[in-house]
Order: structure tokens, then sequence, then C-alpha cells
């Protein structure tokens, strides 16, 4: 520094005091970020009522009753296999069971029952106060198919009860929601509750192969009727506990939307022919390149483009350090986080749209040259893309005229659902939530990976939540649609105490606003912060006082 001239000298200085300043101005920035952000607190809003709430408080003959009640259910074997191949006889034995089982439900006066599309079931309860605006709950009867070959139980319809657990398909998805809403209503009932709200139940009988004869009916009826509503709440994430790395609480995630889907069908002709004399590309090899080239050349990473960033931030209280720090932070942090999101299949998922290659088909025998090869291709597709914009990068990619590129079946991503402190489903469901589920750290939004029934209901509300309260645990991933579908006794009884307490939490009006806010920055506190950083790292010769007048 000696042999410097004095001005650059001081030029030097300037910038290391300049570099020095913009990094403490970053470090105050990111730390007032992570430690301004709260998680949600509890609060009564059924206190703006002006009466108190009725509180579950099941008796154990209750608790052995809606035990019953779902095995019950799962004993009858609603499997769909197909749109035209469904186990119609289980399908009808369904409504004379709940009306056994729920008789309050089917003898109120204020409630009325349909039997839709020959299978599916809605119900209409009519509400003391007609000018509030109705809601739905969502749920369906039928189940995938099950053998019993690797199964901990002998019989996947048994319902056997094994360890404080139901074992049996269905009991994650998605009879304990149909079972739970009947039960949570029959025991309002039972205990004289008059809902002020008026809402639907829509059970459908054919979700597992796409829901055109009973979702998409149902919602063709209440189009006929005029029906808005408020919000609808279907089946979709869960209380995640011990699933997402870094989290200290169990964290209640409510999809706000779907991926689209498209099933593509690639195929290859060419020339039949003697094995003995092949050509240089078979209609095999050049369909297995095309497919090798979507395999190796992903969609492209889409973190922040949809719920899945809003996400993170809204859990980030409840990171240890330093995720907290960078969960905060994803202004800075999203590259990185993106990356590490892209290295596990399931949170894969949630950052692109995916590449599945499912069947393969080609060849006739072992000494002839094939005339044609066809895959086909499922992709889900991610929030902030469309099924034209999917396509034209398979087409792009494979870039190839020889391999004929079909959708056989398509859908966009369904429109995000507002998530705010001024929506009136989210109130009611962080209200409920974090009263029936005390452990839950952060209530936040998310993305369903797979479809629902509520994909038809688009015309119906823009305020569609998928969310099953069931606390999920990393032993439960495989278990949906796959072997030793379970849920625990315990869960099933937090279920319906929470739909029990979710009824008459909707019957607030969503005009009396809450005073709790959520996740907010103070905002003032952090400005105050980063001015006073800009103080005293580009300005220390400066009274601190001076700058704030």
């Amino acid at each position: 520094m000696a042999a410097l001239s004095p001005w650059l000298r001081k030029g030097l200085c300037a910038g290391l005091l300049v570099l020095f300043g913009v990094a403490a101005v970053l470090l105050i920035v990111v730390l007032a970020r992570t430690y301004s952000m709260k998680s949600p607190a509890p609060s009564d809003i059924w206190a703006r009522m002006g009466e108190p709430r009725i509180e579950a408080n099941f008796t154990p003959l209750e608790r052995q009753e809606l035990k019953e009640a779902l095995k019950g259910a799962i004993r009858l074997q609603t499997v769909s296999f197909a749109p035209d191949d469904q186990n119609t006889t289980a399908l009808a034995e369904f409504e004379p069971y709940i009306r056994k089982v729920f008789p309050a439900v089917f003898s109120a006066t204020f409630i009325q029952h349909e039997v839709i599309g020959e299978y599916s079931h809605l119900f209409t309860i009519q509400g003391s106060e007609p000018q509030l605006q109705p809601y739905m709950l969502l749920a369906h009867i039928d189940v995938v198919p099950a053998s019993p070959l690797g199964w901990d139980v002998d019989d996947p319809f048994s319902a056997e009860e094994r360890d404080g657990f139901i074992y049996g398909r269905g009991t994650l998805d998605n009879k304990n929601s149909v079972i739970g809403i009947l039960q949570a209503l029959e025991f309002l009932l039972r205990r004289k509750y008059r809902p002020r709200r008026s809402f639907y139940i829509g059970l459908g009988h054919d979700e597992e192969v796409g829901g055109g004869k009973g979702a998409a009916k149902i919602v063709a009826e209440l189009e006929s009727r005029g029906v808005q509503l408020s919000f609808l709440l279907d089946e979709g994430s869960f209380i995640l506990d011990g699933i997402i790395t870094g989290l200290k609480k169990p964290a209640a995630i409510i999809a706000v939307t779907e991926k689209g889907a498209v099933t593509a069908e690639l195929s290859v002709t060419s020339a039949p022919g003697h094995s003995s004399m092949p050509p240089k590309r078979t209609s095999i090899g050049i369909l297995s390149e095309a497919l090798a080239r979507l395999e190796q050349q992903p969609m492209p990473n889409l973190f922040g483009k949809g719920p899945e960033a809003l996400m993170l931030e809204q859990l980030a209280p409840d990171f240890n350090f330093p995720l907290n720090i960078v969960m905060a932070n994803l202004w800075l942090f999203a590259p990185a986080v993106s990356s590490f999101l892209e290295q596990t299949p399931s949170t894969n998922a949630i950052v692109r749209t995916t590449t599945a290659i499912t069947m393969f088909h080609g060849g006739i025998k072992s000494n002839v040259i094939p005339a044609s090869a066809n895959a086909t291709v499922n992709f889900r597709i991610h929030p902030a893309q469309t099924v034209d914009e999917v396509l034209e990068i398979v087409s792009k990619t494979i870039d190839d005229k020889r391999v004929t590129i079909e959708a056989t079946s398509a859908f966009d991503p369904l429109p995000v659902s507002p998530w705010d402190d001024e929506t009136f489903g989210v109130q009611i469901f962080r209200q409920t939530i974090l009263n029936v589920f005390p452990d839950v750290g952060s209530v936040a939004p998310g993305v369903c990976v797979a479809n629902t029934d509520s994909i038809h209901f688009t015309n119906l509300t823009n305020a569609t939540y998928r969310f099953n309260p069931v606390v999920f645990k990393p032993d439960d991933m495989p278990r949906l649609h796959g072997l030793n579908e379970r849920i625990s006794i315990e869960s099933f009884e937090k279920q319906v105490e929470f739909l029990f307490q979710l009824i008459q939490n909707s019957d607030i009006d969503p005009s009396q606003k809450p005073h709790e806010n959520v996740h907010e920055l103070n905002q003032g506190a952090m400005s105050l912060l980063v001015l006073c950083a800009m103080q005293l790292c580009l300005f220390p010769l400066q009274p601190p006082g001076d700058i704030l007048q």
C-alpha cells in the first residue's frame, strides 16, 4: 500500500468500505427476515359469535362407534378397476350402510340426501342463515384394487385392528374422509347443533378412475341450481411429521392447486424384415433413443413460479438453523434450494413437470425386425406450465420426425387458490388445525402432485383446498395405493374431531376480520434496521440522527 499514490489508497479503502457495508446490510436484511417471521398461533374465532363452541369430548362409546363405522366401510370392496369396470355391487351396498350407521344425518329435516350417477351421494345441509355463502366437503367412496400378497394382514378388506391401527384399502384414501365427515355431522346433530351456514357433502364413487360419472354429475347438478361455494375442501396433502428434512415440528400442508397431466403415446413405424439383415436403426432403437433423451433432459426447474416457494417461506420459522435462514430468504438462496430439491423423486416432483415412461411395446418374434414400436409417457405438469408448452418441449427434446407424438389425454394444472390472511377458508383451516393439532408448527400452502375429484369443481369456486387431517410419517408414504394401507385409531379420532370443529368454525361471518396476522414481517422495524446498517457501514462519521431526519 505504501507504493500506491494517496488517491489510490483512498479509493481502495473506500471500495472496501462499500463492500463491507453492502455485506453488513445484506446480513442484517437476511437476519431480519428470518427472525421477524413467526408461526401462526391458535385463536378463538368462535368467540366472535358471542357463544361457546361445542367441544368434541367424545365418550368412550362414541370412540368405539366411530372406529366401527370406519371398519364397516372398509369391508365393502368398492374397487374401481377402470371407468367401466367397478364393483357396483359393493357401491350399491354403501347407501344402506351409511343410512344404518348415521341415523341422525338421514332423519334431520334440514338435510337433503340424493343419489347422483347411481352410486355417488350429495347431501345438502340447510343452514339457519341462508344469506351466508355455502361451502362443500368432498370425499370419495371408491378405492384402488388390492391383492393380499405382501400385506401384514390376511385380507386388505378385513379392516383388521392391530397395534392401534386399522388396516385396509381406503383407510387413508379415502373412506376415512367419507366416514369422518358423516360421523362428525352425526355427533353434532346429536348435540342439537344446527349449522348457521349451509354446506354440501359430496361423496364420489369413481374418483380413482377420473370422476366422470360421480363428481362430474354432482357438479352438473349444483350448477343447474346456480350454486357458488365460498370454499371446497377435498382430500390431498396431510400433516407431515418427519417427512420434510430439518423441520422441528409437524407441518400441515394444504394443497392450493393440483398438477396437470399429459399421457402421450410415442410411436415409430419402419419396414419389417429378417433379423439377419437389420437396418442401422430399428423402430425399437429409434424409439428407445427418443425416450432416453426425454429422461436425460428433464423438464425445466420451475422453483419459485408456483406455490412451492411460498410453502417453504411459511415453514421457515420451524426449520432448524441454518435452514431457517435459507428458507426465510429464498430471494437470495432460491438457486441452491431448487438444486437441492431436484435430488429426490418426492421433492423433484414439486419443482418441475415430471416425466415417467410407463409402458413400452415392440416386436413379435426374436428373428423378425419389428414393424413398429410404441411407448406411453406420463407427464405431471407443474402449475407454471400448460399442456401445449409441455408437448412443445417434448417435440424439441426428441427432435426426430420419425417419432410420432400423440396426446391421448391431457389437462392443464388447476388454478391456484388464494392463500392469505383475508381468505375465509384459510382462516377456518388455520383455526381448526391449530386447535385440534396443537403440536403443529405451521400451516402452509402446497401442491398436490396427484389428482382428485376437485378438478371438476373449478366453475363452482376459486377457493379449492386439498387436505386430509391425518398425521403422515415417512413410513406412510408407500402405503397410499400400496401395501399395508392403514390409519391409527388415534389419527381417525382426531380427523373426526377436526371435521366436528371445522363445521362449527365455518359458521362465523368472514366480515368479522381476524386480529392475528401470521407470517407477517415487521416491515417498519426491518426498514429501520436496514437504514441504520447503511448509516453505520457507509457513513461511519455521520451521526445516525442526521440520516434518520
